[in-house]
């Protein structure tokens, strides 16, 4: 049962050794690098770049529509042609007779053909066709501020996550290495228990103790692969070969002349996305504005005319209707304009200013979270300044303190249950070591990202 036990547990350990040995030997992957395979294969970017597809075809659209509209018509018809006096209203199509009033009642059958060209322009319309291209214009500013926006995003989403998976990685090293004392300690118990020095139940306690160590490597291997799989699935890399670059903190934390980061503003992608939104809400102010002007508009038509009604009001043989007889044309410019267009334009006009003034009021409260955002990140990073500068003090004294219980418990001058105590410190040491890396590299990025100043901290990472 002894060798049974000391059999699985060198499987594990070589199992640890061999995955972690794994993640190290493939090639890491930079922040940079993962930064530019995002930015080439996320599917939310894809996505955006076809909406500013859809915005500028759309603009196109509108350019075009100050085109006329020119109508080629030809029919022919068969029917009757005895016309009574009096007035009516169309209701939908109501056949018409060109004919006066006859004297007397007559049901021959006529043919007609009739062709006709006709121009509808509206030549001039007092400025709503520039007004309805620049808010074209502006919507394919708005969807391209929002394609940059998905970017900022996405960066944002991959920069946590690569951190994640540092601090993972850092997890199960010291994890490793916690299995590893456990080990060690297991097979000291074991040996002091098999020649009566110690009781059976340390072997007991401290295989306990090697189990939970084992069961939280599991977890925390589970949490990087989760990790390298939402990476994965905007990068199109395969998640086994997001493997972070171990020395990134180290070379975060080195550096002493840390530079500037302020708030980008000319060219934050947030504030650029809510300041199209608002130039884009003012000029549908303007096409309001523009749009119930009065409308200049030109008609024309020519059009021919063929009838088996000759000119002395005989009915012909109905073949005698085909062919145009008669033509005409007509030329005309005419001005349009509805009265109560004032009070549409009013509401309409009122409505489009409140959702300029609710796309301000978005603006600036952006610019408001962006503040204090870099703020949070100014005291974030100072608190991870000061746990760096104290934390080696406790590993220290928490590897001092292992080693010295582990020396009396080996002498037998103290028990498991404070040597256990006592490697328990050590890891929390050694974990809240890995946490305030984490938490410098991620106050420095959350203020980078925040600030639109991420390619000033990539640069240190060169």
């Amino acid at each position: 049962m002894f060798y049974r036990k000391r059999y699985v547990g060198l499987v594990l350990l070589l199992f640890v050794t061999i995955n972690t040995y794994a993640q190290q030997t493939k090639p890491p992957v930079t922040l940079k690098t993962l930064l530019e395979r995002v930015n080439q294969n996320a599917p939310a970017l894809i996505a955006d770049s076809a909406a500013v597809a859809i915005k500028q075809a759309q603009a196109t659209e509108v350019q075009n529509s100050w085109l006329p509209n020119l109508k080629l018509n030809y029919q022919a018809d068969m029917g009757t042609n005895n016309n009574t006096a009096g007035p009516y209203f169309g209701f939908g199509v109501v056949p018409s007779n060109s004919r006066g009033v006859r004297t007397t009642s007559n049901t021959s059958t006529v043919l007609t053909s009739l062709g006709i060209a006709a121009l509808d322009w509206e030549i001039y319309n007092f400025g709503a066709y520039a007004a309805q291209n620049k808010v074209a214009n502006t919507d394919i500013a708005v969807q391209q501020n929002q394609f940059l926006q998905t970017k900022y995003s996405l960066d944002a989403f991959t920069i946590g996550n690569y951190l994640q998976l540092l601090r993972l990685q850092d997890y199960l090293l010291i994890q490793s290495r916690n299995i590893e004392r456990n080990q060690q300690i297991t097979q000291s118990i074991q040996s002091l228990a098999k020649s009566g020095v110690r009781p059976g139940v340390d072997t007991s306690i401290a295989e306990a103790e090697l189990s939970k160590s084992r069961l939280i490597y599991i977890e925390l291997d589970n949490q990087l692969k989760q990790t390298q799989l939402q990476l994965a699935s905007v990068s199109g890399l395969p998640y086994q070969n997001i493997v972070p670059d171990t020395l990134a903190e180290t070379r975060l934390i080195a550096q002493t002349n840390l530079p500037g980061l302020g708030i980008d503003t000319a060219n934050h992608p947030i504030i650029n996305y809510y300041k199209s939104v608002v130039e884009d809400s003012r000029q549908r102010e303007i096409l309001v504005k523009k749009q119930y002007n009065p409308k200049i508009l030109l008609e024309a038509a020519t059009w021919g005319r063929g009838s088996s009604i000759d000119a002395n009001d005989k009915f012909n043989s109905l073949n005698t209707g085909w062919g145009l007889d008669r033509t005409n044309y007509l030329v005309g410019v005419g001005i349009s304009y509805n009265l109560f267009d004032l009070r549409r334009r009013q509401l309409k006009l009122h409505t489009q200013q409140t959702v300029t003034q609710y796309a301000q009021k978005n603006l600036d409260e952006e610019r408001s979270s962006l503040a204090l955002g870099v703020s949070q990140a100014d005291v974030e990073l100072n608190t991870a300044k000061q746990r760096l500068a104290e934390i080696p003090n406790q590993l220290r004294a928490a590897n001092a303190g292992y080693r010295q219980k582990l020396s009396l418990y080996r002498s037998g001058l103290t028990d498991i249950i404070e040597l256990n105590a006592a490697l328990n410190i050590l890891y929390r040491a050694e974990t809240d070591y890995a946490q305030a890396r984490f938490s410098y590299a991620s106050a420095l990025f959350q203020k980078a990202v925040t600030g639109n100043q991420v390619s000033s901290i990539l640069n240190l990472l060169n």
